[in-house]
């Protein structure tokens, strides 16, 4: 499962923002938060796993959810590649707009 996939769906940011939130928490405290039917929230939460964005333990009779911070690695990697392409690209217009504003007072001045 594609990462940007689960994280494209607001209600399974909400549940990762939840989970960054507060650490870990079961999936009745996560059914909690949300105004939808608990098959709803799991159908979710299943996404959030096969994307490994979360991770499930078992206790007993609980499903304990918290974030995998090795996925949530890849997406700030990716952010942050991505941060750098456009602001190389930004760089660049700066630089084209300093040297056409150079040349509009080279001409200017003939």
């Amino acid at each position: 499962m594609d990462i940007f996939y689960a994280l494209a769906e607001p209600t399974r940011r909400k549940i990762l923002e939840l989970l960054a939130s507060k650490g870990q928490l079961s999936a009745t405290e996560i059914y909690d938060n949300f105004a939808m039917s608990h098959p709803a929230v799991s159908q979710h939460l299943k996404v959030l796993r096969e994307a490994s964005l979360v991770k499930m333990e078992k206790r007993a009779q609980q499903h304990i959810y918290r974030v995998n911070p090795e996925a949530m690695s890849e997406v700030e990697d990716w952010a942050k590649q991505l941060t750098q392409l456009w602001n190389e690209r930004f760089d660049a217009l700066e630089e084209l707009v300093k040297a056409e504003k150079e040349k509009n007072l080279i001409n200017r001045k003939e």
